[in-house]
């Protein structure tokens, strides 16, 4: 498969949609009654993580590419917590749960990476731009 886009190539949006998959067969189990709760929630914060960071890639400023990342971030933790909530209410084992909490471990750690050297590298940006006379 050719790449087509810049977010193609990043690991953690492969990451990200690998996850996707693995998040909406996980919750295909789930009883009829969380259609439009728990479900909708999984999906839509799984589903989130990857659009972010493939937006993340058309930003210009590293500023704007950190923001999305933040927010790519914030979905990450968000379907961990709504799968937390999942097996609290017995949806998921604690096997498939240890497997969620890997997989999105994973997930926010390279995007935390991804975030910190996008900031680093707009502060060495603004403290090369403001020396210059």
């Amino acid at each position: 498969m050719e790449y087509k886009f810049a977010f193609e190539r990043l690991e953690v949006w492969q990451l990200a949609r690998q996850f996707f998959r693995f998040a909406y067969e996980t919750i295909d189990t789930f009883p009829q009654c969380e259609k439009f709760n728990l479900v909708d929630q999984i999906r839509r914060a799984s589903t989130s993580i990857a659009l972010n960071l493939a937006e993340m890639t058309s930003r210009s400023s590293l500023k704007e590419q950190a923001h999305y990342s933040e927010i790519a971030y914030g979905s990450a933790v968000e379907v961990y917590c709504a799968f937390l909530l999942s097996y609290d209410l017995g949806y998921i084992d604690e096997r498939k749960m240890d497997e969620i909490q890997g997989k999105i471990e994973e997930i926010a750690n390279k995007i935390n990476a991804l975030k910190n050297s996008q900031i680093k590298r707009a502060e060495q940006i603004n403290k090369q731009q403001s020396s210059k006379p």
